[in-house]
């Protein structure tokens, strides 16, 4: 029987998911079920029709922990690739502090309220006057437009919003980065706790194989990529999967999970998060 499992269909998940999706390396055979990162975050955290395994941010993690661990493959986790927040030219200082205290005053979008990049802007800036949830690729159109002041952009938007004349005013992962000294924890895959761990062990296993197959033959995997890709930029496509697929998605290794619990104790200790139990 195959494993329903959750991921997105940005172009670092199908990059890393490709070979053992299409049984092309050893591991469990998989149904995957592609959707924008968000709804995997409120599928997991509602618990109604919950997935077996699951990509979900780490700020879900935490809602989610009673239900779902986190495994050692498969992250989105490492350095200079965090969360932008973005506006047009003037409108905000651009010097990140400062541009953040003046959030207090304007209408901000922001890609999910259970992204990791909602709640590094909920620790680090006052809230806005009003937030408006949309799909990611929605939020450069939104701000350029003036529907609303400032927005808070994660994926392949990192690469693309100089086309919307829009200018950075916050690197919200450089801030993370600058405060622990550790990589920003944005994604996970996690598996059902009451699915044991020969099971969590074999999808890991599965996906450094996947990830191993990826790296030595990327072409292998560009058709799959590039369906999914939402008519994507083929090199804006290549740096997003160079700099979301590294070391830490094929291992999280000590300082990998050291991040990811920094960040969750962080936000508890905030009142931002919920109490739980380890999410390993």
């Amino acid at each position: 029987m195959s494993l329903a499992i959750g991921f997105s269909p940005c172009p670092n998940d199908t990059f890393m998911f490709h070979a053992l999706v299409t049984g092309a390396v050893e591991g469990p055979a998989l149904a995957p079920w592609l959707a924008d990162i968000e709804a995997l975050n409120e599928r997991a955290i509602s618990g109604e029709d919950p997935l077996p395994a699951t990509k979900m941010s780490v700020h879900a993690l935490a809602h989610a922990c009673g239900r779902y661990v986190a495994i050692g493959a498969g992250a989105a986790l490492g350095r200079g690739c965090g969360p932008l927040l973005v506006s047009r030219p003037g409108l905000l200082p651009t010097e990140p502090r400062a541009a953040l205290r003046r959030l207090a005053g304007l209408r901000v979008a922001i890609p999910g309220r259970y992204t990791t990049a909602q709640l590094l802007l909920r620790s680090l800036a006052p809230p806005p006057r009003e937030t408006v949830q949309l799909r990611f690729e929605a939020i450069l159109p939104a701000v350029a437009a003036g529907r609303v002041d400032a927005g808070l952009i994660i994926h392949e938007s990192r690469f693309t919003y100089a086309a919307h004349g829009l200018v950075e005013v916050a690197d919200l992962g450089a801030l993370w980065e600058a405060e622990t000294g550790l990589p920003l924890p944005l994604g996970v895959i996690a598996v059902e706790r009451a699915r044991g761990e020969a099971l969590a062990r074999a999808l890991e296993e599965g996906i450094r194989r996947s990830i191993a197959a990826a790296w030595a033959d990327p072409q292998a995997s560009a058709a799959y990529v590039r369906a999914h890709a939402q008519e994507m930029d083929a090199e804006v496509c290549r740096r997003h999967i160079a700099l979301y697929v590294n070391e830490f998605s094929r291992e999280l290794g000590g300082e990998g999970r050291a991040a990811i619990d920094a960040l969750i104790a962080r936000g508890r200790a905030a009142g931002l998060l919920p109490p739980g139990p380890s999410v390993w």
